[in-house]
C-alpha cells in the first residue's frame, strides 16, 4: 500500500499531465447534449432543495471541478460559484474553458480534503467523478466528507456523482464486464472512452485508493449518515445524463447520485 503523501503527489502529478486531455473531454460535453442534461439534472436537484431562493442567493462549492464543467454549468444557472481543485493545470483548463463566465466564478487552488475555507461557508456542495480518487487520509476515508459537512450550512446540501470505477481491479466477475464493455464498444463503433492518457498509471493509483474495492454507494451512505446528514441515493442518474456512448462504454460500472442533507443546526 502507497503511503497517503506519496499516493496524493502520484495522482496529482498525473492530472496534471493529463489536464488537456481531460479538458477536451469537458469541452465535448460542453458542446453537446450532455451540457443539458446535466445543467437539468444540477438545476433541478438545488431548486427543489431551496425552493424559495434565487439561485443568485445560493452560494455552491465546485470541488474537484477540474477542467470547469460544473462551475460552468452553475455560473451559466445564476448560482454564486466557487470553484476548487488541487491541480494548477486544471484550474487553468477550467478558467479558460469558462471565457467569460471565468469572472463570475471564483476558482482556487484547494486540497478536497483540507478546506481552507470557513465553517457554514456554503449552501450546496457538488462534485463529480473525485470521491473515487481520493487518497482519503488512510486509514481514515471519511475526512474528505468530514470537510465538506464542516463548510456547509445547516440544512445545506451535497451532491456528489461517482461510480465505482476501478472495481474491476478487484473482482473477477467485474473484469469480465468491464472487458464485455470495451468489446460492445468497438462492435457500436462508439470509441473506448475508459481508456485514457497514461492509463496503465492511472490503474496503478487506483489500486492503492482505499474506496477502489468498496461497496459503494453503500460505504458512502454509511459514512455520511454517522457524520450528520441525511442520505439518499439515486443509482439511475446515469440514465438522465449519460450519452449514448457513455451508458456502452460504462454500462458495468452506473454512475449514482449521492444526495445529502447537512442536519447540523446552531446552537
Amino acid at each position: 500500500m502507497i503511503e497517503t503523501k506519496e499516493l496524493f503527489e502520484a495522482n496529482r502529478t498525473y492530472w496534471s499531465q493529463r489536464s488537456t486531455s481531460y479538458s477536451d473531454v469537458n469541452k465535448e460535453e460542453l458542446a453537446g447534449i450532455s451540457r443539458h442534461n446535466w445543467a437539468s439534472v444540477l438545476h433541478e436537484e438545488i431548486c427543489s432543495h431551496f425552493p424559495s431562493r434565487s439561485p443568485e442567493s445560493i452560494r455552491v462549492l465546485d470541488i474537484g471541478t477540474g477542467p470547469g464543467f460544473f462551475a460552468i454549468l452553475l455560473a451559466e444557472l445564476g448560482y454564486s460559484v466557487t470553484a476548487v481543485d488541487v491541480t494548477p493545470e486544471m484550474l487553468d483548463e477550467a478558467r479558460e474553458n469558462a471565457g467569460e463566465l471565468a469572472q463570475r466564478i471564483e476558482f482556487r487552488e484547494m486540497n478536497a480534503e483540507d478546506l481552507c475555507l470557513p465553517d457554514d461557508s456554503y449552501d450546496a456542495v457538488v462534485s463529480r467523478n473525485l470521491t473515487w480518487n481520493l487518497p482519503w487520509n488512510l486509514p481514515h476515508p471519511e475526512k474528505a466528507y468530514s470537510e465538506w459537512h464542516r463548510v456547509l450550512r445547516p440544512d445545506g446540501l451535497l451532491l456528489n456523482f461517482d461510480s465505482n470505477w476501478y472495481g474491476y481491479l478487484f473482482d473477477e466477475t467485474a473484469r469480465q464486464n468491464y472487458e464485455a464493455d470495451r468489446v460492445s464498444s468497438a462492435e457500436l463503433g462508439l470509441g473506448d472512452q475508459n481508456v485514457g492518457e497514461n492509463f496503465d498509471v492511472m490503474e496503478d493509483i487506483a489500486r492503492s485508493m482505499p474506496l477502489s474495492d468498496l461497496s459503494r454507494p453503500e460505504w458512502d451512505i454509511s459514512v455520511l449518515s454517522g457524520l450528520g446528514f441525511t442520505v439518499s441515493a439515486d443509482e439511475d442518474i446515469w440514465k438522465k445524463v449519460w450519452t449514448i456512448q457513455e451508458k456502452t462504454n460504462f454500462s458495468s460500472t452506473p454512475m449514482f447520485m449521492i444526495s445529502a442533507t447537512s442536519r447540523k443546526v446552531y446552537i
